[in-house]
């Protein structure tokens, strides 16, 4: 599977409580995602206002909301483009399933 360095990603910004909501674009229509190519997607799960994807590699990305700290990369970011969780890469964890809640994600390894 291929480096998250392959993807085009938008850096992420830590937001005061009052930008939170102005920073992510909130759709109520489908959207294209802009995964690298060889990613394959198993499973994809959706909370109140974020998103994780399991590969068929075991990698997951998360993107959206991350006032709570949701999306799993270790801050308070909030992100638009799909980013690699790569904690769990560098523990050699490979994800079998993800669930998300509205402001959680709870991930099977």
């Amino acid at each position: 599977t291929s480096a998250a360095g392959s993807t085009k990603l938008m850096p992420c910004r830590e937001q005061p409580a009052a930008q939170d909501a102005a920073f992510i674009s909130i759709q109520a229509f489908p959207a294209l995602l802009d995964l690298p190519q060889d990613l394959e997607v198993s499973t994809v799960s959706c909370g109140s206002r974020h998103t994780a994807v399991v590969t068929r590699g075991g990698e997951l990305y998360t993107w959206g909301w991350g006032k709570y700290g949701q999306l799993g990369h270790g801050t308070n970011a909030s992100c638009d483009q799909a980013r690699r969780v790569e904690h769990l890469v560098a523990k050699g964890l490979r994800v079998e399933e993800v669930v998300c809640g509205p402001w959680t994600t709870y991930v099977r390894v």
